[in-house]
């Protein structure tokens, strides 16, 4: 029934993203500015290489400057590129501009798209989405306390937000506020676009937080009056967490397969050192508890291949898919943390260092658990899913 070999054009996607890592990303890793990502004199050159190879922002349809793939394709992609923490950058799909530009896709306006999506997809600006906040439960979004006020022609919006992906010399924000506080609780919330030069937007400050790849820092942001014209809001008043949905998705997918790019890097970093390495006579590559965590990281990579690319099929036919794209989520970032954790104790004191990537990949996994959505939310929602199903098939087992 599933057959995730590659097609012709897979394999032709494949190979060339491969070879671009292996000549041009992998070296330049050590030009990486912690929270800021690669120097521009860098980076451009590359992403224009990506765009000649045909291989930008697979994430988007062709008519505004991506790939025009699915989600066992982009699956793929994200897989190569994921191995290293500035390969998404280099290849247009990072995280929070792959999401911003699926919303605006669905929901902008012609006007919208010109002025936002495009300049988004092609790398021209960045963007980020303003939707944690100190006071509310990050796994409760129904209690957000941002509010936008409709006042004349325009929109107020008032608002403090944190853990703001990218927010550092961003162009613009996508923000959650409430417009219809009287609604049910999911239907209460609208999307705003805010130019970073509105005067009622401030960064308040970067927060330091574990790991170093992401472009543009985490920010604490406040709103202050923000006064935006009607035209910048984002679909329709109470659809908020609708569109959220847009970006979440696909983002759950590409940040899984990431994930197993960068656990079978580590892997590959395990072996080899395992095979040079020798301790009392012996390969550490001989030892049986070595051995043991070949086994098993290669194991549960490929346990966690496997289910991202069944819910990437069943997206690709047309399917939500929720249940699947929160068991990746929570398995997918538990095995990514347990590979790097073997990895790094195979490699002994050089794992602790920064002589290899190893402890970079390793702090910055750990925050795998907690963004979109910490595992333990996760868990509940397929908890609740399977238990549904049960129930819906109206079977009672007697004991025996």
């Amino acid at each position: 029934m599933f057959d995730f070999s590659p097609t012709t054009e897979q394999q032709d996607m494949i190979e060339k993203a491969v070879a671009f890592m292996d000549e041009y990303v992998y070296r330049n890793e050590k030009y990486m500015v912690p929270h800021r990502g690669l120097p521009e004199d860098i980076l451009k050159p590359l992403q224009q290489k990506v765009k000649n190879l045909g291989l930008w922002a697979g994430h988007m349809p062709k008519e505004v400057g991506g790939m025009g793939m699915g989600f066992v394709s982009l699956g793929l992609l994200s897989e190569i590129i994921g191995r290293s923490p500035i390969g998404p950058y280099i290849f247009g799909s990072m995280a929070p501009d792959a999401g911003n530009s699926e919303i605006l896709l669905h929901a902008g306006t012609p006007e919208q798209k010109r002025r936002y999506l495009i300049p988004l997809v092609n790398g021209n600006i960045r963007s980020c989405f303003a939707m944690t906040e100190p006071d509310s439960s990050g796994s409760d979004p129904t209690s957000l306390q941002a509010r936008a006020e409709k006042d004349g022609d325009d929109w107020v919006i008032n608002a403090h937000k944190w853990f703001i992906t990218g927010a550092i010399g961003a162009s613009y924000s996508i923000v959650m506020a409430a417009t219809e506080p009287d609604a049910p609780p999911h239907e209460r919330f609208t999307m705003f676009i805010v130019d970073a030069n509105n005067p009622g937007f401030q960064i308040v400050r970067e927060i330091p937080i574990i790991g170093d790849h992401y472009t543009g820092g985490h920010a604490e942001v406040r709103y202050t009056d923000c006064r935006i014209p009607a035209e910048n809001m984002l679909g329709n008043r109470g659809e908020g967490f609708k569109l959220a949905q847009l970006r979440l998705g696909p983002g759950r997918i590409t940040h899984a397969m990431r994930w197993i790019g960068v656990a079978k890097r580590s892997l590959d970093l395990m072996i080899d050192y395992s095979l040079r390495r020798e301790t009392r006579g012996k390969k550490l590559s001989e030892f049986q508890t070595i051995q043991n965590f070949i086994a098993d990281s290669a194991t549960e990579i490929e346990a966690t291949r496997l289910m991202t690319l069944y819910t990437a099929w069943k997206m690709d036919q047309g399917e939500q898919a929720r249940k699947e794209i929160s068991m990746i989520k929570f398995f997918g970032a538990k095995v990514l943390q347990d590979v790097i954790d073997r990895a790094i104790q195979v490699h002994g004191s050089l794992g602790i260092t920064a002589d290899t990537p190893l402890e970079g990949f390793y702090r910055e996994a750990r925050s795998a658990r907690i963004y979109d959505g910490p595992d333990e939310v996760h868990r509940m929602v397929v908890a609740k899913q399977v238990l549904r199903s049960f129930r819906a098939r109206g079977e009672l087992y007697e004991s025996r």
